[in-house]
């Protein structure tokens, strides 16, 4: 497929687009600084800014099979970035007449009524900002979405296995993060799935193929 990354140059993108180019796909990456975005022979990097008018970012993002979104501002631009820029990429995403799109979101993030919890309270706002950005795009739009809700990320190494379903407060490796979003990408079964995950024993593979 031909996929483009909103927020290309992040931690999870950049492990993201490593497993996308190994599956065989070609990534067109966008970020503030593209410069920032790993060099492959199957990824293009674009400059792509989420305060840019809708316009404009339909135009960087093209024709493309399937969009993700792992941009995040880390709490310093919630509102035009994490909430707003992502609601652009989805109004982008329909005029361009693409229908998928993965979202990568937060653990609680559509459940307000937990996000008083140790290890999410810490991430309010952000949570905040996630919940409006991914309500609409349960609501709003008509784009084959998949939401990946992940705890807290850490910079542990890959462990190859996940447990999804739960709204435990636990970790997840960046790496891991990364293969299940790959993953999600031809898992039809994953469509219109709001999927929250931490590490568990369960291979990512088998765990994504029994929602």
């Amino acid at each position: 497929m031909k996929v483009f990354v909103v927020g290309g140059s992040g931690r999870v993108a950049t492990e993201l687009i490593k497993n996308l180019v190994a599956r065989g796909h070609d990534v067109i990456a966008g970020a503030r600084h593209p410069d920032r975005i790993m060099i492959d022979s199957h990824v293009r990097a674009v400059a792509l800014d989420l305060h840019a008018e809708v316009p404009e970012i339909r135009e960087i993002i093209g024709k493309v099979d399937a969009i993700y979104f792992v941009a995040g501002s880390r709490g310093k631009d919630l509102l035009q970035t994490d909430a707003f820029g992502a609601v652009k990429t989805m109004w982008a995403a329909e005029q361009n007449e693409i229908h998928r799109y993965l979202m990568l979101s937060s653990m609680s993030s559509t459940e307000p009524e937990n996000w008083s919890r140790e290890g999410l309270k810490q991430l309010m706002d952000y949570n905040v900002a996630k919940f409006f950005a991914d309500n609409y795009l349960i609501h709003e739009t008509t784009l084959d979405y998949t939401i990946l809700q992940p705890t807290s990320l850490t910079e542990e190494p890959a462990t190859g296995k996940i447990s999804v379903g739960t709204n435990q407060v636990a970790t997840n490796p960046i790496p891991d993060v990364a293969e299940t979003l790959a993953e999600l990408l031809e898992a039809p079964n994953t469509i219109h799935q709001t999927i929250a995950m931490c590490s568990g024993e369960t291979p990512i593979a088998e765990a994504i193929k029994k929602i």
